[in-house]
């Protein structure tokens, strides 16, 4: 039986898609990252005492540590 070898996944022209396709990924991850962060800090804010709270958490483990 013939095996048949498909060499387009190492052509340049690949590399290059899958090169562009990572990038792409990493840069929509950060945008998701980022609006995740804002989303909770929007979130954070709705409950001073929280955010007060883990200041205090903080100051104490950074004495601690």
């Amino acid at each position: 039986m013939t095996r048949i070898v498909d060499d387009s996944s190492h052509s340049p022209a690949r590399k290059r898609r899958d090169q562009e396709d990572r990038k792409r990924m990493e840069y929509r991850r950060a945008i998701e990252d980022f609006s995740e962060r804002r989303r909770l800090n929007y979130e954070m804010h709705d409950y001073p005492e929280l955010v007060a709270a883990n200041a205090m958490v903080g100051l104490v483990l950074h004495r601690h540590g």
